[in-house]
């Protein structure tokens, strides 16, 4: 890595809270069944913290900051089935932290057990204090009041936003490239493209901009499970501009590098289409892998599509970056019925 990118790196604060490095495995029997190029999968499913996921990378350093800077209560938002505010939760009872989690109810004509399963059971259980917004809710305004209620009874409060990432945390996707890649020269192993889910833009940037660091040309695919192609596009080029930026690179992530496909969103975040159902079945059924259906179950769907559509060449490897977000399965069982 570039050495002043690995020196900004090393002098962050950063708390030790997952199981480094995580696995990279063959998807042998994916490969087989669909006849493409040979495909890998980077286990962020298997960071440990609270049943695993890639966020906690990120949490590494922006709690770290927060511990740094003598935080004793963490805020946390997002929808109700945050994979991040488990992760978030988790940590503080780690690190010893009061953990307020203010969550918005997003989506309409879900089942009951999807607002008191699955990451919310998990933030209780954890002894988040759990706060749930209706729809519509402003809710960066909302964890700007708590803050400053907490801050004025004597605490002193961090905030982590969903939806909402800084290159201070998104330097941990970076970190999480240099992973990959050192794994994979220890196999003497060629990476050609890495697929994986993009929502909220740090994780495509922070691995693009590691990308950048390393001076790896490996194409990056994300898929959206929210917004089209374009809106996606420019924020992790904008987030990945600021962290190559904050890492002390002189040479930004170009434009030309950020590729989404938006073709695999359904009828909206976090309702998973007929595509998530097939992608989550292939994973499970010939390579024993579990996908959520918000996130890495939709990222799947774009892998598979890749390959059958010959976008990548026969002779690549590529390899699936999964982010995580097992919890979500049990608050999504009653929406899975498509599954035989």
């Amino acid at each position: 890595m570039n050495a002043s990118a690995l020196g900004k790196l090393s002098a962050l604060p950063r708390v030790r809270l997952a199981h480094f490095p995580t696995p990279l495995e063959p998807l042998t029997g994916v490969s087989r069944v669909l006849g493409g190029p040979s495909l890998f999968v980077k286990r962020d499913d298997c960071t440990g913290l609270a049943l695993g996921g890639s966020k906690v990378r990120k949490l590494e350093y922006s709690l770290g900051g927060a511990v740094a800077a003598g935080s004793d209560v963490v805020l946390v938002s997002g929808s109700i089935q945050s994979n991040q505010a488990r992760l978030v939760a988790c940590a503080a009872a780690r690190l010893g932290l009061r953990c307020v989690a203010l969550l918005e109810e997003r989506l309409d004509d879900m089942p009951g057990g999807y607002r008191y399963s699955g990451n919310v059971l998990l933030d209780r259980l954890f002894g988040a204090e759990v706060r749930i917004y209706p729809k519509g809710t402003d809710l960066d305004a909302e964890v700007d009041r708590a803050a400053e209620q907490i801050r004025a009874a004597g605490s002193n409060a961090a905030v982590v936003r969903g939806g909402a990432p800084e290159p201070h945390g998104v330097v941990g996707y970076a970190a999480g490239a240099l992973e990959l890649f050192q794994q994979a020269a220890e196999r003497e192993l060629r990476v050609d493209a890495v697929v994986m889910a993009s929502e909220s833009a740090g994780l495509q940037a922070g691995f693009l901009a590691g990308c950048r660091a390393l001076d790896a040309r490996t194409r990056v695919l994300g898929v959206s499970a929210k917004r089209t192609a374009a809106a996606m596009e420019a924020s992790v080029h904008a987030l990945a501009v600021r962290t190559t930026a904050f890492l002390g690179l002189d040479h930004p992530v170009p434009r030309e590098a950020v590729e989404v496909d938006d073709r695999f969103v359904g009828s909206g975040y976090g309702y998973p289409a007929s595509s998530t159902i097939e992608a989550m079945a292939v994973a499970a059924r010939h390579d024993g892998l579990v996908l959520d259906p918000v996130y890495a179950g939709k990222a799947f769907a774009g892998l598979i599509a890749a390959v059958r559509e010959r976008r990548f060449r026969a002779g690549d490897n590529v390899v699936f970056l999964h982010s995580g977000g097992a919890p979500l399965l049990f608050a999504y069982a009653e929406r899975l019925d498509a599954l035989e």
